[in-house]
């Protein structure tokens, strides 16, 4: 398999976590153990099912790794709706990690398929 840190995919994921941390950071003190910590293993989810499916022998099992990782994006989502709820984020913000997230589901999606197809 090829490394995983090529990936556009992989690469998108990436950006989208490091994103996450950012806004994270910002939240309240109470949240730290709470919605914080959610999000953040949430989106690095994403990322660590890739690097982990990079090292399956076969696509089959590859695809069964990314298709966790997007069980992953779709709690990004919804936990990002609940920071924007709770006012933790701006729109603006929730608009541009939603815009990640919603990127980062496409590639998963249509690589989950290239795999399947093979």
């Amino acid at each position: 398999m090829a490394d995983y840190k090529n990936l556009k995919v992989w690469q998108g994921a990436h950006k989208l976590t490091l994103a996450i941390y950012k806004t994270t950071s910002k939240f309240p003190h109470e949240e730290r153990f709470a919605l914080t910590s959610q999000l953040r293993r949430a989106a690095s989810s994403i990322l660590t099912n890739i690097a982990e499916g990079s090292g399956q022998l076969t696509d089959s099992n590859y695809a069964r790794y990314l298709a966790i990782a997007r069980g992953s994006v779709l709690e990004v989502s919804y936990l990002l709706i609940l920071s924007k709820d709770l006012g933790y984020i701006s729109i603006k913000d929730y608009n541009k990690l939603e815009q990640l997230n919603t990127e980062v589901t496409k590639m998963l999606h249509k690589f989950i398929n290239k795999l399947r197809s093979n």
